[in-house]
């Protein structure tokens, strides 16, 4: 039975081919993006842990800030350091400082770098890491020494276009913003290259002049251990000579530390990745379910025949699973090797928005392997059961019959189920609506899950309509040909549902992130018109801080009247991380804060918290309020006022001199800009860029220049997603041509008939390109459809985010659209096949 398994297999090896393409691609995806995940973990590893020393004495608390940004005043001098260095268990000391928020610029002006990976800034000092190796590796030139040398990453310096000896330009992010130093030499981090970071390192002299106005003290200390101390030892001794306020932790507490913040950003990304390709894996799935069907069908007779020569049911049937899990196997070894492929095409589109992967980092290891056999195989034996199933049931007297094709049951029972699952779908809508347990979006999530499925089991039925439409409009526009399209695509209901479910699972998709998208852009216009009431705003590209003095400049500018100045910074409030935003005094001449209670004129240690804020932690006006900062810091605040959520503040408003008292180094995150009355505001906007100019992260934006830009970033991560789900598209077109392919062969001759009574080689062509146009139009009616409907219901879910609803009706034509062009394309291989059959060899056939 194995061999005459394998014999058929190689026999209808053209009728294969097309099923096993959905498991190649299905399995690639998955194992590229395994690939490239284990890559991403791999070069940051590399990173971490080869520029981690033994021990580090750092502000009190900074463990608790990894996941945002903090910074404080305080340091530590020289002589702790000699006192650290004098202990017997420590082999050297060295003086770390670190400035956020420097970068660089290109020989040309712009920026290099700051829209991904971040910019660090350092001083070299010669301290090894843990594995006594030195941090960092020297690619060209020599380390800086004078105050006014830099050394820079290789791709920061093949980037900004500078060479050895050239003068590099820099933006500070304290004081005068730009400054200059010379390039002295290139390098990379020890065992993982940059991760797309921009390197800038200076001599330690350098840094203190950038970053401690000149001053001989270091942000942190490195301690290297001497030889036979553990790094527990190393830090016990520490611990006696460390200042009040710092702490003395190990490297591997350290290395830690930056995988758990650096991990949670990772799993993002590869979460992202991981559900478009269970996504193209799940469509594969339908493909493969429609094939071996259609195939089982076919060679009715054939397995007819061999129940009649004693083959026992479950003989039939482990010879469909085994041909299924041969096609299985092979396609998804050539679905591991596109996908390790597949992972470099990532890694160079991740490269190019920033986020630079090891290339040695890309290896196929032995889990992404397993992992991607095992679905490969597993959701294709899955796919293939019930047809194999249905194959064990073909009676022996089937072997007699004429007709291959089986009689169909009643679609009844299925159609029964399907409904009772809708409903049970629109029941999760209804809590996601009116507020079940739970977050809402998660119940309109199931109600969407078991919609698309279900959907795509019963698309036969709810699809009815839609055919017979194309039927008509096809017989209107083309003629008996057109009308033969349309009786070939409702001929077979099911097959023709099956096929298009596959494109209406990706359309779907497509449809509900556009109905998100657009809600999202029209919410952004929204909120800037309702709620940013300045006539300009003033951001940094790469959303940190900048210097204090791009304000100075533009309060000077003519017909200024009002600069408002923020700055957000991280605190700690009973263990979670929360954002603080001090304000000038000018914020509240310019924002008006819908208040709930209290007032939002503060001052002293006066505080107005958001009202979801105010909810979460139990607070009312006149609550008391304590705020944790960095080196041991704190602000015991009170509530003066709750207002509604605003975009203009973060969840905590303080003034912003209060920053000072907890040693924040002070700097600008916004501004916020009003113009004097009767100025012109083209002439006074094109002279507060003229201003900025020479701060090319920072941006001047009118109301609207700001609405732009954030839809921009919107649409740019739409693009993405539109993009990846475009696999899923691809793979829905293969399951379209696989089963026009097979119909063709399952319809020889009939096919052979039609040509011999006058039909000409054109009108069959076309006739076959009408019946795909009509299953990709089911396909794309029944996914936007099932897509704008869950677009809408997850908006209204979301309605405190998304203020309003927007609907992409450009888009959605746009869609149907090419869904007719997906139809016209999958149909070219089996019109021409179909043309092509000899038409007194198509009669003859049986």
């Amino acid at each position: 039975m194995i061999k005459l398994t394998l014999r058929n297999l190689l026999a209808r090896k053209v009728r294969l081919v097309m099923s096993g393409l959905a498991i190649v691609l299905g399995v690639a995806f998955l194992s590229g993006v395994l690939v490239f995940s284990n890559g991403l973990s791999s070069t940051f590893d590399g990173i971490i842990y080869g520029s981690t020393p033994d021990g580090v004495v750092r502000p009190a608390d900074s463990d608790s800030f990894d996941a945002a940004p903090a910074q404080t005043t305080q340091t530590l001098t020289p002589a702790v350091a000699n006192d650290l260095a004098a202990l017997p268990e420590v082999q050297r000391a060295d003086g770390d400082v670190v400035g956020i928020g420097m970068s660089l610029l290109a020989s040309d002006g712009t920026l290099v770098g700051g829209t991904g990976a971040p910019t660090l800034a350092f001083n070299f000092n010669g301290a090894p890491n843990m594995a006594g190796e030195s941090p960092m590796e020297l690619t060209s030139g020599q380390w800086p020494e004078a105050a006014d040398e830099i050394l820079l990453d290789d791709a920061a310096a093949e980037n900004g276009d500078y060479a050895l000896g050239d003068e590099v330009k820099l933006l500070a992010p304290f004081g005068e913003p730009e400054r200059t130093a010379t390039l002295v030499g290139t390098g990379e981090f020890n065992g993982g290259g940059t991760a797309g970071a921009t390197l800038l390192v200076f001599s330690t002299e350098g840094a203190q002049d950038l970053f401690l106005e000149g001053r001989d003290e270091y942000n942190q200390i490195t301690l290297t251990a001497a030889d036979g101390v553990t790094q527990e030892e190393l830090v016990a001794a520490a611990s006696s000579v460390v200042p009040d306020g710092w702490e003395a932790v190990t490297g591997d507490q350290v290395a830690e530390e930056s995988q758990n913040a650096v991990g949670q950003f990772l799993d993002i990304i590869s979460t992202f990745l991981l559900v478009f390709a269970i996504i193209a894996v799940i469509v594969g799935g339908f493909i493969i379910v429609n094939t071996f069907t259609i195939l089982v069908a076919q060679r009715s007779r054939e397995l007819a025949l061999l129940r009649a020569l004693g083959a026992a049911r479950r003989q039939v049937t482990s010879s469909v699973l085994l041909e299924a899990v041969v096609l299985a196997f092979v396609a998804s070894t050539i679905g591991i090797g596109l996908g390790w492929l597949l992972s470099r095409g990532l890694a160079a589109i991740f490269r190019a928005a920033g986020l630079d992967i090891a290339g040695d980092a890309l290896t196929l290891g032995g889990q992404a392997i397993l992992v991607s056999y095992v679905v490969g195989i597993g959701v294709t034996l899955v796919a293939a059961y019930l047809p194999a199933r249905r194959a064990g049931k073909v009676a022996p007297v089937a072997a007699m019959r004429m007709d291959s094709t089986p009689e169909r049951g009643s679609l009844r029972r299925r159609t029964t189920i399907g409904s009772v699952l809708l409903a049970l779908g629109a029941g999760a809508a209804v809590l996601g609506v009116v507020g079940g347990p739970g977050p809402d979006a998660v119940w309109i999530g199931v109600a969407a899950v078991i919609w698309i499925l279900t959907v795509a089991v019963i698309a036969s039925v709810i699809g009815h309509p839609v055919l017979v439409l194309c039927r008509g409009l096809f017989g209107a526009l083309f003629g008996t040909t057109g009308r033969l399209a349309g009786e070939n695509a409702l001929r077979d209901p099911r097959r023709t549902g099956a096929t298009a479910s596959a494109l209406m699972i990706g359309l779907a998709l497509v449809s509900t992130i556009g109905v998100l998208a657009s809600s999202l852009n029209a919410s952004v216009d929204d909120i800037v018109e309702e709620e940013f009431t300045s006539d300009f705003l003033v951001q940094s590209s790469n959303f940190l801080p900048f210097s204090t003095d791009v304000g100075d400049r533009l309060a000077e500018v003519d017909g200024v009247d009002l600069v408002s100045r923020q700055q957000w910074t991280a605190a700690q409030l009973d263990g979670d991380t929360v954002f603080v935003a001090g304000n000038d005094s000018a914020f509240s001449e310019i924002y008006d804060l819908t208040m709930v209670d209290g007032t939002q004129d503060i001052s002293g240690d006066e505080a107005v918290v958001t009202e979801d804020f105010a909810a979460d932690y139990d607070l009312s006006v006149g609550s008391p309020l304590t705020l944790s900062f960095l080196a041991g810091k704190s602000l015991d605040l009170t509530v003066a006022g709750i207002s509604e959520s605003t975009e203009t503040s973060a969840e905590i408003s303080v003034p912003l001199e209060l920053f000072a008292t907890v040693d924040i180094p002070r700097q600008d995150t916004n501004l916020s800009i009003t113009l004097e009355a009767g100025a012109d505001p083209i002439a006074v906007g094109e002279a507060l860029d003229e201003a900025a100019k020479s701060t090319p992260i920072v941006a001047v934006y009118d109301k609207q220049e700001f609405s732009d830009t954030i839809r921009g970033q919107i649409n740019q991560l739409l693009y993405m997603i539109y993009g990846l789900l475009a696999l899923a598209i691809v793979i829905a077109v293969i399951g379209i041509v696989n089963t026009l392919g097979l119909s063709v062969i399952e319809r020889t001759r009939e096919i052979g008939l039609l040509r011999a009574i006058g039909m000409s080689r054109a009108r069959l062509r076309r006739m076959i390109t009408l019946e795909s146009v009509a299953i990709a139009v089911l396909g794309a009616v029944l996914g936007m459809a099932l897509g704008v409907l869950i677009g809408v219901l997850l908006r209204e879910s979301l309605k405190d985010d998304l203020t309003s609803l927007g609907l992409p009706l450009g888009s959605l034509v746009l869609f149907l659209a090419i869904a007719i062009v997906v139809g016209v394309l999958a149909a070219v291989i089996p019109a021409i096949r179909a043309s092509r059959l000899n038409v007194l060899a198509a009669i003859a056939s049986e």
